[in-house]
């Protein structure tokens, strides 16, 4: 099993303690192969999760590491591209062909902000037909930005967590349909590398289950603004509602993430245990967030008896909110 992640030197606690998830969760997996894009990772750090990662390996499992190096990402585009408040690296998502070994033919990128709660074969295992992508919807973006994109009636993908079929990809050329369709929007895209493959994609992209990426979204929305919000079909409550209970993978998206402290998040706990497991125990933690946290649940008090103006109401902001980090 192959698993690849980006991540820069501030992020290495988080992604210590995803690995760790993956890890304590695939026990039965004779290969895990960690795959990491590399932006000014330290070598003390490298160094630690290398050889943290090598002591999940046991006579008949092996558990590595193999970084590789990014340097300067923007020296792989022959255009401008501006990612706003994002770093850099979430382009090297777009790169794969050109940076993974070419013996490798399936991999899962992972967001340095998740944690893997169960066994990952299925989803390793799923059937990707000629799709070179597979990812999970993200049922709030607005239907304004997928018309934009030309995905009426077809899911918006988030990009957190990717199922990778590299023969297709290089088969039916991907990496560059979506440098084409990046290049053709300007290099200026609001979620960039996401919007490229969704863009790009459309129609093609193979949907998996929530369960795979799953959110506070669905935590703090009914089932019937899910409907509501989307355009295409989508699981049915009874289903939403078992994975809400018990998903596979939890992807830390928005503010509240559970090294900021303060926050209120239903997995905290979890993030915490697989930390704690780590040569980075009770590191990167962030302080100065009281205020914010205070302000976001009076909000979601508030909003919570309505559902649509919320999401309506957080879609307008973050374009703004990104802009004013960005500066």
């Amino acid at each position: 099993m192959n698993i690849l992640y980006t991540i820069n030197d501030n992020f290495v606690p988080q992604v210590g303690a995803a690995i760790t998830s993956v890890c304590e969760n695939n026990k039965e997996a004779d290969e895990i192969k960690f795959y990491i894009f590399s932006l000014q990772v330290s070598d003390n750090n490298k160094k630690k999760l290398k050889e943290y990662v090598g002591g999940f390996s046991s006579l008949n499992k092996t558990r590595d590491v193999e970084f590789i190096e990014l340097d300067d990402i923007h020296k792989y585009f022959d255009f401008s591209v501006d990612t706003t408040a994002w770093n850099p690296i979430v382009l090297s998502r777009l790169l794969l062909d050109k940076l993974l070994p070419l013996d490798i033919h399936r991999i899962i990128y992972f967001d340095g902000d998740t944690i893997v709660r169960k066994d990952l074969r299925e989803l390793w295992e799923s059937d990707m037909g000629e799709s070179a992508i597979g990812a999970c919807m993200e049922p709030t973006c607005s239907l304004k930005r997928k018309n934009e994109m030309g995905l009426a009636g077809i899911p918006y993908h988030n990009a957190g967590v990717l199922l990778i079929d590299m023969d297709n990809w290089r088969k039916h050329n991907t990496g560059k349909e979506i440098m084409d369709y990046y290049r053709a929007k300007e290099g200026k895209l609001f979620a960039n590398d996401q919007d490229a493959i969704n863009g790009s994609q459309k129609g093609r992209v193979k949907t998996l289950s929530m369960t795979y990426n799953y959110h506070n979204t669905y935590d703090i929305y009914r089932y019937k603004l899910l409907e509501k919000n989307c355009d295409y079909p989508v699981p049915s409550k009874e289903e939403v509602n078992a994975i809400k209970a018990d998903p596979c993978i939890i992807h830390f998206l928005g503010e509240e993430r559970p090294w900021r402290l303060g926050n209120k998040h239903r997995f905290t706990k979890e993030y915490i245990k697989y930390l704690d497991m780590t040569p980075w125990k009770g590191e990167n933690y962030e302080k100065g967030w009281k205020l914010y946290f205070f302000c976001w649940n009076v909000f979601n008090f508030v909003m919570k008896p309505f559902p649509m103006l919320r999401c309506n109401i957080i879609n307008s902001l973050v374009p703004t909110l990104i802009n004013l980090k960005s500066k």
